[in-house]
């Protein structure tokens, strides 16, 4: 049987009107289905169609196509990613909440992504949701600066098989599915994915020895009846770096999850979800250092039927993290080495219509976790439509990044003393926006925003002579920016989308602070990004799609500004098969994108792969 959902209708999208586009059902800014044209936020929509295009082949290469995204990649696996700054240095950027179908992939021991093991198979994503701008109130500490919602396919969606290969001199990705049905009600997908991800370069050329590689497999079943609807998938992977000389023990990162959901509709408009997972991450690096981590959770959730003017969503969740921490010969560690931290939460969200085209949001959630106790997180948002294709919106929202494992338990004898005073980063955030269609053929979302940030994270002098350091909250300051993106359907069979963000920061340190790294430290972000797609469908069976982004330059550490461009043919050769040449980084042989301190100098290359997708 043909996989229809890949071989055939993934290339729908890209027939669709602007209009049809702005209609897409989202769930991230209410956490509940709402049309993207009239959510009051700064959110960007990376549909199946967009993945393909694309011709990417990891999940952090993917995320390069939204806008509101900083995604800097400092070598072959390591990535900073963040939203409207603070991407740091060492690539563990702490401000951005990330979910796939609803687990948090977070990890408690920074606060921040660890983006190797994220191996999705990206032919199974439905669309990644990108929301920049404090989404706390409704997703809680760490989603300070924004939240990405990865969501999957469900199995009735993915059909039959599918063979997406995609291979070269730099990379070679693997992935093998096959769904089916169970019973008349039910459905499911397994699916398998290798890849081998090439070196990255000194800025010599010469090769950077840290390849590395990644097997994953998973699955998911699907079914329900009338009023109800139930969901249970899991997935495991290993991977590992290539040996480096010397080292104290080999790179290796592995784990898996698995979580049920559950929905049930209610004859009078009310939805109760609840959502549990079990995930289970470990990693050991070349220094030595191990760290494993168990995730407990279950999140309950209730969207009332409107009523007269509002519509209400409520629930509450909880969260048990297992952290293990074992350092090195003289490397840094964790004391305790062992620590379980708790997280519990309720929200609540009314949207009220004050007029036919006038809605106000007010949200809050309040969170307890296991180091600085009770959160809160408040959020208004007013929406007017002052034309059924435009929408003007206001928010103020409160964000938190409640305190890590690194900010409280790091030690390093004679270095670093830990931080048992430090407290959550807050931030106060103000937003204006407007999305619409000036034209039938053109979109337009621009948003802008004033951030207030108070008790950053600083590393000071304990004494006169400077070390041990001890971690605290020294630092406050502002940013200020503007975020816009477009879409023009030149003609029918091609389409040009285009953005660009600029950020400025005034950051400080307090009085009486005695932080040696400064303000810099905080975050290394360019001004400025630009980029311009352009999706041409040159023949009924042939597309052809070019991608340029120019990134301003870092400050400190410094990196060079930037200017790259990415190219895909493709020909469908059947509805089950297509055939396609990739081109990633053709401007230069290589290019630097980001610099850690124990990782300077590297670069990543410019790279050519041949793909192929066989739907069976």
């Amino acid at each position: 049987m043909a996989d229809a959902a890949d071989a055939g209708a993934l290339s729908d999208l890209s027939r669709l009107s602007l209009e049809e586009l702005a209609d897409v059902e989202i769930t991230s800014v209410s956490r509940r289905p709402e049309a993207l044209s009239g959510a009051p936020a700064a959110i960007y929509v990376i549909n199946a169609d967009d993945i393909r295009l694309s011709g990417a082949d990891s999940l952090p290469e993917v995320l390069r196509l939204a806008p509101n995204l900083q995604v800097a990649r400092l070598n072959a696996s390591s990535y900073g990613i963040s939203a409207r700054g603070f991407n740091h240095s060492t690539a563990t950027a702490n401000k951005l909440q990330v979910l796939v179908d609803g687990r948090s992939v977070y990890t408690p021991l920074y606060s921040g992504v660890f983006w190797d093991a994220r191996g999705l198979m990206l032919a199974d994503i439905e669309r990644i949701e990108v929301v920049s701008g404090p989404g706390g109130a409704l997703w809680g500490a760490n989603a300070v600066n924004g939240v990405i919602n990865v969501i999957t396919r469900a199995a009735d969606a993915t059909q039959g098989g599918l063979l997406d290969l995609t291979s070269g001199p730099e990379d070679t990705v693997a992935n093998l599915r096959f769904g089916g049905r169970l019973g008349g009600a039910g459905a499911f997908r397994v699916y398998g994915r290798v890849a081998d991800y090439g070196a990255s370069r000194t800025l010599s050329g010469a090769d950077g020895h840290d390849s590395w590689d990644q097997a994953q497999a998973g699955f998911r079943l699907d079914w329900g009846g009338e009023g109800d609807a139930f969901s249970f998938q899991g997935d495991a992977y290993e991977g590992s770096s290539e040996p480096v000389p010397g080292a104290r023990a080999e790179g290796v990162i592995g784990g898996g999850s698995l979580s049920g959901r559950w929905v049930h509709s209610r004859e009078g408009g009310g939805v109760l979800e609840t959502n549990a997972y079990y995930a289970r991450d470990y990693r050991t690096v070349t220094s030595g250092i191990k760290d494993s981590l168990d995730v407990y959770n279950l999140d309950l959730q209730y969207a009332l039927a409107p009523r007269g003017r509002h519509t209400v969503v409520v629930g509450g969740g909880y969260r048990q993290n297992r952290d293990n921490f074992r350092g090195a010969f003289r490397t840094s560690f964790l004391e305790p080495a062992s620590r379980t931290t708790r997280l519990g939460n309720v929200f609540a969200q009314d949207e009220i219509d004050l007029s036919d085209n006038l809605v106000l949001t007010l949200g809050l959630r309040l969170e307890h976790n296991s180091y600085t106790g009770l959160e809160y997180m408040p959020n208004a948002r007013l929406a007017w439509r002052p034309t059924d294709r435009s929408l003007l919106w206001g928010a103020v929202s409160r964000g938190v990044r409640t305190p890590s494992r690194f900010d409280r338990d790091l030690i390093n004898p004679g270095l670093v003393a830990g931080g048992p005073g430090f407290v959550s980063e807050d931030l106060i955030a103000y937003e204006l926006g407007y999305r619409g269609q000036p034209a039938a053929n053109l979109s337009v979302s621009v948003s802008a925003y004033y951030n207030v940030y108070d008790n950053l994270r600083t590393a000071e002098a304990s004494t006169a002579a400077v070390f041990p350091l001890v971690i605290r909250n020294g630092m406050r300051g502002e940013t200020y920016g503007l975020e816009a993106w477009a879409a023009w359907q030149v003609r029918d069979g091609w389409r040009l989308s285009a953005g660009a963000s600029a950020l400025r920061k005034d950051l400080s340190l307090d009085a009486g602070s005695r932080d040696i790294f400064g303000v810099d430290f905080a975050g290394n972000d360019p001004d400025y990004q630009l980029s311009l797609r352009s999706h041409m469908r040159l023949t009924p069976t042939v597309d052809f799609d070019l991608d340029l982004r120019s990134i301003d330059s870092l400050k400190k550490p410094a990196v060079p500004a930037y200017t790259e461009m990415g190219a895909r043919l493709a020909w469908r050769v059947s509805d089950q098969v297509e055939l396609a040449v990739v081109g990633e980084n053709l401007l230069h042989e290589q290019h630097q994108e980001f610099v850690s301190g124990s990782l300077a100098g590297r670069a990543i290359p410019r790279s050519v792969r041949a793909s192929l997708r066989w739907g069976f």
